[in-house]
């Protein structure tokens, strides 16, 4: 119990500085939107976001093992996924300016990282002794991470094509609307995010695909069907199917703008809830 009880303090700690972290990197990019300094994260910023990471890589594991058991809920989830999220920005960051991005995912990573408190009664995780599960559990996060990130490409790459065709906010707006405009000064050109879009989903399919067929493999190691019939199934299905469809038809059609942030936000919604909605409801609803 002291050992348990130690872990779960720790986690905490390292889940509340990992916030504090995040949020102190998200002030001085969103205060510079209304003034006239440069959005862009200096090496600085970029290194000290690596550290944050370290910090909430942490806080995840002392989270997740408690006492020698492998546990999972809702907010580690969430948490997981941002952390694994802003890994994928910061290597991405690092070959092009994807600093836009930041200012949308720095504050959400704030939320995630406070997550497993928000809903801190993780279970533990039934048949860890099984080879496929952590394999399993490492895909799906990856696939929720590059979906994400996805996501907010999406939404910048919509914002971004209506800025085009409306002029710049004059000065009797709102300060607030011409930051928001300066936020796109902070993302490189359209036909570059596009491309950087539909990569993530690329990968983010792939190793959805994986996640499938090793969720399949656990199965059928424990005795089970090859596709269990649940809920879980059947929304990852529903996502994979989105997923596919958009890639496919981008291939085949040239989808991009409007249907590609219809589909992507689709299949996103999907995924969220095959995992995150079924937890809220048994541990927010049913408390279990």
């Amino acid at each position: 119990m002291g050992i348990a009880y130690t872990e779960k303090v720790m986690g905490i700690v390292l889940h509340t500085l990992a916030a504090m972290g995040y949020a102190g990197l998200a002030v001085r990019p969103w205060r510079t939107l209304a003034g006239n300094e440069t959005t862009l994260a200096t090496p600085l910023e970029k290194a000290a976001l690596a550290v944050v990471l370290v910090v909430h890589a942490a806080a995840l594991a002392a989270s997740i093992l408690v006492a020698g058991q492998f546990r999972l809920g809702l907010g580690i989830a969430l948490s997981a996924t941002l952390w694994l999220g802003m890994l994928v920005f910061l290597l991405e960051s690092l070959m092009i300016r994807v600093d836009g991005v930041r200012l949308l995912l720095l504050p959400l990573a704030t939320l995630a990282a406070l997550a497993p408190l928000a809903f801190p009664h993780p279970v533990a995780i039934q048949h860890a002794d099984n080879n496929w599960l952590p394999i399993h559990l490492a895909l799906s996060l990856a696939a929720y991470a590059f979906m994400t990130i996805a996501a907010l490409h999406a939404i910048l790459m919509a914002a971004a094509d209506r800025r085009l065709h409306r002029p710049l906010p004059n000065a009797d707006n709102a300060g607030m609307s011409r930051a928001w405009w300066r936020i796109f000064d902070a993302i490189p050109p359209l036909l570059v995010m596009e491309q950087v879009l539909f990569r993530q989903i690329a990968i983010g399919f792939v190793l959805l695909t994986l996640a499938v067929l090793s969720g399949s493999a656990m199965s059928r190691a424990l005795s089970g069907p090859l596709l269990p019939f649940d809920h879980k199934t059947v929304f990852t299905l529903l996502s994979w199917f989105t997923f596919g469809t958009l890639l496919v038809g981008r291939r085949l059609r040239g989808w991009r703008g409007r249907i590609a942030l219809r589909y992507t936000l689709s299949g996103l919604v999907l995924l969220l809830l095959a995992y995150a909605g079924s937890r809220f409801v048994l541990e927010m609803v049913l408390h279990r």
